[in-house]
């Protein structure tokens, strides 16, 4: 060791340990969101695009069997939904902002059918992890049954979280790695957005 440096290993030590604080920290302040609107491709491609979203995995939720495949869960043998998990940052998006977006690009008065999608594993479905998500949920579904925007009663299941399983590899972020990969979800009403934003604060 050359005289002189000994006092550069302990910094360099302490600067690892700082890192790992403020990424702890970071990860922390993250709260969890689970959705199921139709075939997940779609509902991960509009939510990874979102500024305050951190990370997306698409899976299964929703089911009684234990590490479900898609297959089972195509043939309607689990009760399972095909189902968003995603991370986001409350200081840049609000849960109310993920509900907007969650009703605006999909149908939620078909029962077990996203467009050609049809099956229980497409059901409309917000899970909750916490009683302030769950009371969001409800408010908006019930101030949105109110205002008449869709033409029939909105039948989405407003639920706890479950276990959740990742679906297989190929299915993760499938429209980013398949720019023309089959996509069913589009934006129906700016309306959405405007209601709740005005008698949702």
């Amino acid at each position: 060791m050359r005289p002189g440096r000994w006092w550069l290993i302990p910094l360099v030590g302490c600067a690892g340990l700082f890192q790992g604080d403020a990424e702890g920290q970071m990860e922390s302040k993250l709260k969890k969101a689970a959705f199921a609107a139709g075939c997940f491709w779609g509902v991960e491609k509009i939510f990874s695009q979102m500024d305050g979203v951190v990370s997306t995995t698409v899976g299964y939720m929703g089911g009684t069997a234990k590490d479900p495949t898609y297959e089972q869960v195509c043939a309607g043998r689990t009760g399972h939904a095909e189902t968003l998990e995603l991370l986001y940052d409350p200081s840049r998006i609000s849960y109310r902002d993920l509900l907007i977006t969650f009703w605006q690009y999909h149908d939620p008065t078909t029962l077990n059918r996203q467009g050609p999608d049809v099956g229980s594993q497409y059901r409309s479905i917000v899970f909750f992890y916490d009683k302030e998500q769950a009371a969001a949920a409800e408010r908006a579904k019930q101030i949105l049954d109110q205002s008449k925007i869709f033409q029939a009663p909105i039948v989405t299941e407003i639920v706890p979280a479950s276990t959740f399983y990742r679906a297989e590899e190929y299915h993760q972020k499938y429209l980013e790695k398949n720019p023309g990969g089959y996509c069913s979800h589009h934006l129906h009403s700016t309306k959405i957005g405007e209601v709740l934003r005005a008698r949702q604060p």
